[in-house]
């Protein structure tokens, strides 16, 4: 007994495969049985005692029964308790059918043998998710297509080469049996067509996650403000797009967001350091019980103990750029185009100020003024998820960094802070359309010079997209491709003059990275996530209001904004 108890484990984790491998196998028995001719003396026998539209009923329905297994199967190769359910019940009910509709014992006795096998590993089946939410994918109903097209051409074959199909006696038998055949064999085809057209046009509902209803943030505000674990961009919280799970002491959050099945989290966990690795468990855990696709992005290289304990794979995305507060200055001849830029601008009436509070509040319709002026010349709208976006209740989140120009209001950056000055960044920069050029250079600068004055250990420039990616012959496919694309896909991004203009203030390049349960869904995790930054595909598609593109000097910037 002490023998079986230890096996149990090792029984519960192969039960998925070895059920979803099983199910197949019965349901394309059972297809091939309803397309394949009967056997011609139990058949007579069953004639004798059982209703005619019994049997064309059982027919029929055993084929739909086979589909219905071999689509099963996938839900419990997923291990959805749903599907282990429904599985039992198709099992049950079709080994019934198997005998009405020509004494098939042998089917009845396979598929009862199977339901009890499965009976007693409902524990190996703990994603509790509804049949409408499992995911079906264009392979697996190629694959299901094929069963049903083998049943048929199997069933073809059988009839032409029945052993009684030339005998005189049995051929009108023959023929009914062969159009009972084809009718089982039609409705499942068409059964499978409708399933996959209904697959392609219909989404899985957003499932219902914690925090999902909070309307306040003060919990994640609470946090923000004493969280020893944060970056910068853990602000990106207060945007008002993220999911939540909180920690059972209420000190740390991880945030994600969902599109469709995808279930992305931005960042580590924020806020108690010995609070990561439960709440990315938990995240996992609970995307798997609402068959999600997990995944994380904006990883950083002390993120990835917690992240390899997931069995995660994990794929280098691009680099971010930190400057050292206490060691940087402004002399040497690599920044001599930002100084003199600088002092220009300073010389020529240019003043810096960081509003907080009740300022920033009196200044959102100029900044709202400029941010649109911006927007203008930009494409893709405003953004979400992964960047911040001009909302009003959001700008007033935060200090935001003013340049005036001869007392006008030309520029500004909102800041992203945290609680232990470890880091500070700028979140939105935009400027107005007649702003000096170089106007960011100056910004710059002289936020590099407030940082220091406020005790932060680091200005974070933000990243550099697919920046530090080998192509070499042994290095990962995607980061030979990621390469292939920083260096010859300007015109899709400007990749390298994002690196170019942040490499002018000699900053420390540090890896980022995303993470996913498999490493071919690392490109659907990355798409995901330029999705929901941009809100769908529509906001891809946006374009600039005007043609021309000003401040061509500070295009990096924007960039990098």
């Amino acid at each position: 007994m002490r023998y079986l108890k230890d096996l149990r484990p090792a029984a519960f984790a192969l039960a998925p495969w070895t059920a979803a491998i099983l199910t197949l196998a019965a349901g394309v028995m059972l297809l091939a049985s309803g397309a394949t001719p009967s056997e011609p003396v139990r058949f007579m026998r069953l004639i004798q005692i059982t209703p005619v539209y019994l049997i064309e009923a059982a027919h029929f329905l055993s084929s739909i029964l086979g589909l219905a297994l071999v689509l099963l199967a996938f839900g419990l190769r997923a291990r959805l308790d749903a599907a282990w359910a429904a599985a039992m019940g198709v099992l049950l009910l079709a080994a019934t059918l198997a005998l009405l509709k020509g004494f098939n014992w042998e089917e009845t006795a396979a598929l009862a043998a199977l339901a009890v096998l499965l009976a007693p590993f409902r524990g190996a089946f703990p994603r509790s998710s509804r049949l409408t939410r499992m995911e079906i994918t264009p392979g697996w109903l190629f694959s299901a297509a094929c069963a049903v097209v083998g049943a048929g051409l199997l069933g073809l074959w059988s009839f032409q080469h029945s052993d009684y199909a030339d005998r005189p006696w049995w051929r009108m038998m023959a023929d009914a049996d062969a159009e009972r055949a084809m009718r089982a064999w039609a409705g499942a085809a068409l059964l499978l067509f409708v399933f996959g057209l209904w697959r392609l046009f219909v989404s899985a509902a957003t499932p219902p996650v914690v925090g999902e209803t909070d309307p306040d943030f003060e919990r994640v505000r609470a946090i923000l403000a004493k969280a020893d674990s944060a970056e910068p961009g853990s602000n990106l919280a207060l945007l008002g797009d993220k999911r939540f799970l909180f920690s059972a002491s209420g000190e740390s959050f991880l945030m994600f967001g969902v599109r469709g099945r995808a279930w992305v989290a931005l960042g580590a966990p924020v806020g108690r350091r010995d609070e990561r690795s439960e709440l990315l468990w938990r995240f996992r855990e609970l995307a798997d019980s609402h068959a999600a696709r997990p995944g994380v992005h904006g990883l950083t290289a002390e993120d990835l103990p917690e992240i390899v304990d997931l069995g995660f794979s994990i794929q280098k995305v691009g680099e971010s750029a930190a400057v050292p507060l206490e060691t940087f200055s402004m002399d040497g001849r690599k920044r001599g185009t930002a100084r003199r830029a600088w002092r220009k601008l300073g010389e020529g009436g240019a003043t810096f100020e960081v509003l907080e509070g009740e300022a920033v509040t009196a200044m959102l319709p100029t900044l709202q003024a400029i941010s649109d002026q911006w927007l203008a010349h930009h494409a893709g709208g405003e953004k979400t998820f992964s960047m911040g976006g001009f909302w009003p209740g959001y700008v007033q989140e935060f200090p935001v960094a003013l340049v005036r120009v001869d007392g006008r209001p030309m520029a500004f950056a909102t800041l992203w802070t945290t609680a232990r000055r470890s880091a500070f960044s700028m979140d939105l920069m935009r400027y107005a359309e007649d702003a000096p050029n170089n106007i960011m250079d100056y910004l710059f600068v002289e936020l590099i010079n407030w940082g220091r004055e406020q005790g932060y250990e680091a200005f974070e420039f933000g990243m550099a997209p697919l920046a530090g990616l080998d192509d070499r012959p042994l290095a990962p496919m995607m980061s030979r491709v990621g390469r292939l694309l920083f260096e010859r896909g300007e015109e899709i991004y400007n990749f390298q003059g994002v690196r170019r203009f942040k490499d002018k203030y000699d900053p420390l390049w540090q890896p980022r990275y995303c993470a996913a349960p498999h490493k071919w869904s690392i490109p659907w995790l990355m798409a995901d996530v330029g999705l929901l930054s941009s809100g769908g595909v529509a906001g891809l598609a946006k374009r600039p209001r005007k043609a021309e593109e000003p401040k061509t000097a500070d295009q990096p910037a924007a960039a990098a904004a």
